[in-house]
C-alpha cells in the first residue's frame, strides 16, 4: 500500500472512526454508518488539510466512496490515492 493511500485512509479514520483497512478501502455512503452530507464536507476538509489541496465543491456529491475520492484526487491533484 502506497503512502498516499495510507494518508487517505488516515483521513477517513479521522472522520469515521477506527475501521479495518478492508472496510476503509471498500467504504461508501451505504456501508459506513454516519456518512452523510455533513460527514462528506468534514471528510473533504480533513483531506484538503492533509494533502494541501482544494476540492471542487461541485464534485462533493459524487464522492460517495473511498474509491471515488481516491480517483478524484488522482485526476485532480496527481495524487496516487
Amino acid at each position: 500500500m502506497d503512502e498516499q493511500t495510507q494518508r487517505l485512509m488516515t483521513c477517513f479514520r479521522t472522520v469515521f472512526g477506527d475501521l479495518s483497512d478492508a472496510d476503509l478501502l471498500n467504504a461508501s455512503m451505504s456501508t459506513v454508518a454516519g456518512w452523510d452530507s455533513v460527514a462528506s464536507i468534514t471528510l473533504v476538509n480533513v483531506i484538503e488539510e492533509e494533502f494541501q489541496m482544494q476540492f471542487d465543491y461541485d464534485a462533493i456529491p459524487d464522492l460517495t466512496s473511498f474509491d471515488a475520492v481516491a480517483k478524484y484526487m488522482q485526476a485532480n491533484n496527481g495524487a496516487h490515492a
